[in-house]
């Protein structure tokens, strides 16, 4: 029976699976795999080549060159080892990324034009960028050839171009050499030393490039073979902590989707991103990850305050670590800072969905539905079909009154929970009680454990206090990660009068008085 209570619920309850339960986990998991799958897939040429409507174009400042890095071309004879010349392409924009004096498109915004013929002005357009980095990578046994060409994107004119035959064992030597020829070609200004990449064992660092691939696909054999992987490359070298802290990320995103327990899962990703950071104390995002462990896991939200900030301070231009410091911003309901990081991170990533997506979730929690809808509506321009944007779209309707547009939108909603946890709010927002019993009661026959927190939510919008407390008490045994945006949540006004509210808020750690004594600051670095 889904409406057992706590008490009753089995011994092994915390080792049960549980799948995308929160907004942060449903808008995470569409970030990985819009990452393994290739965002551009869900573009037409014509997407890519009209001009973003108005408010899409983040052109970034004249202050300061822009750059964005094109997928490098597989040239090799195996077309399987294009993943080499997708993690050289991202190599090399991690590297140039950490020029503080340059401004570097994200991965996800440059892949986006990967295996389309785009002109550069199109490029320009929609990316904002003054410069262009592009190439090839062939490998053939223990050589390989390396391409690249800097072009100014707004003349559309070649700057420079060079061929790297080399051994590949000297594969981290062109990236740098690439990388600093950048930076003198741009005559980017420099405020310490050129940065480098991180040098292992070729052999090793062929297999941590695949096992990221496959770490992004999201299914579980692929999850499974990229772990192999990485551990296979941590054999050849066990101080790589890149590949440490992929193990991380790997069982992280696994107890995500329902596919490790909950003590393998968090237990897992914080072992193995405390052994990268043994490896290399200043690896950030292995601090971010540890950051991502206190903050869902823990609850613990001054230690994850210390490690985003850490690792913020050390990679201030990581916009993965961006991401995950805006969800925290979110869970201490600091809306604003949220939403203006979220520009910043739309400014480096401006056709990541994932992002204009979590935007309009700042936008919706801050009281402000119509900027939180347009941004979901660009969210699925982008990504038609991403997951959990309609039914936000219907939640930030019903706020306005719009019940009728609220339902539409949350019919098209192609994600099933989401779909139900909105079909539920709609129907009892438009008076329809049967229409919203009979979409909640599906919700718990199917999700109950998976979406405790959200049932929760729902029961509160509905007014049934006992219910949402009983719920919320079932997110907590199941380490459901929803509670870390219990505090914004806006379902939840009606019990905020209640006695019990703030009582369970303290027990989190989140009562007003905790969230404000978190000493946590960041500013974006335009």
């Amino acid at each position: 029976d889904p409406r057992i209570s706590v008490a009753g619920a089995p011994e092994n309850a915390k080792r049960t699976p549980a799948r995308l339960k929160s907004v942060h986990i449903a808008i995470a998991l569409l970030i990985i795999l819009s990452l393994a799958a290739g965002i551009w897939k869900f573009y037409s040429q014509s997407d890519l080549t009209k001009t973003p409507p108005e408010g899409e174009q983040a052109l970034l400042s004249p202050a300061k060159p822009s750059i964005a890095v094109l997928p490098f071309k597989n040239l090799s004879d195996d077309p399987e080892q294009e993943f080499f010349a997708d993690g050289m392409t991202e190599e090399l924009i991690n590297t140039l990324s950490k020029i503080g004096d340059l401004r570097v498109v994200a991965r996800t915004s440059a892949f986006a034009f990967k295996g389309k013929q785009v002109g550069m002005q199109e490029i320009v357009a929609q990316l904002g960028v003054s410069y262009v980095l592009e190439g090839s990578v062939r490998w053939a046994g223990d050589q390989v050839r390396v391409t690249a060409q800097l072009i100014d994107a707004q003349a559309d004119a070649h700057l420079w171009s060079q061929t790297f035959d080399r051994p590949l064992d000297d594969i981290f030597s062109i990236q740098d050499e690439i990388a600093a020829i950048v930076v003198q070609e741009l005559k980017v200004t420099l405020l310490q030393q050129a940065p480098t990449v991180e040098h292992t064992d070729p052999e090793a660092f062929a297999l941590y490039l695949r096992a990221r691939q496959l770490g992004r696909t999201g299914t579980i054999p692929a999850y499974e073979e990229s772990s192999a992987l990485y551990e296979k490359a941590l054999a050849i070298d066990p101080d790589y902590a890149a590949a440490w802290n992929g193990l991380a990320v790997n069982a992280f995103k696994q107890f995500s989707r329902g596919l490790r327990y909950y003590d393998e899962g968090y237990g897992v990703a914080r072992q193995a991103a405390q052994q990268a950071l043994r490896a290399d104390p200043g690896y950030a995002p292995a601090l971010a990850t540890l950051g991502l462990v206190a903050l869902e896991d823990e609850h613990d939200l001054a230690t994850a305050a210390r490690y985003f900030q850490r690792a913020v301070t050390l990679a201030p231009h990581d916009l993965e670590i961006i991401r995950h410091v805006v969800v925290f911003l979110q869970s201490l309901g600091r809306l604003e800072d949220a939403i203006a990081l979220g520009e910043y991170a739309i400014s480096r990533d401006p056709v990541n969905a994932a992002n204009h997506a979590n935007l309009g979730n700042s936008y919706r929690w801050s009281g402000q539905p119509e900027k939180a809808i347009a941004a979901y509506r660009t969210a699925l321009r982008l990504s038609p079909g991403l997951g959990a944007a309609n039914s936000f779209i219907g939640v930030a309707l019903i706020s306005q009154g719009k019940h009728e547009e609220a339902l539409r939108a949350m019919q098209l909603e192609p994600f099933e929970p989401y779909r139900l946890i909105g079909l539920a709010l709609a129907y009892h927002a438009m008076g329809d009680q049967d229409g919203s019993d009979t979409a909640l009661a599906e919700l718990i026959e199917k999700h109950a454990q998976e979406w405790a927190y959200n049932i929760a939510y729902v029961h509160a919008a509905r007014a049934q206090r006992d219910l949402a407390f009983e719920w919320l008490e079932r997110a907590v045994e199941y380490h459901d990660p929803g509670l870390a945006l219990a505090v914004v949540e806006p379902n939840f006004a009606n019990l905020k009068d209640d006695p019990r509210w703030l009582e369970f808020l303290h027990r989190l750690g989140k009562a007003p008085e905790q969230l404000e004594a978190i000493d946590f600051s960041i500013t974006p670095r335009y």
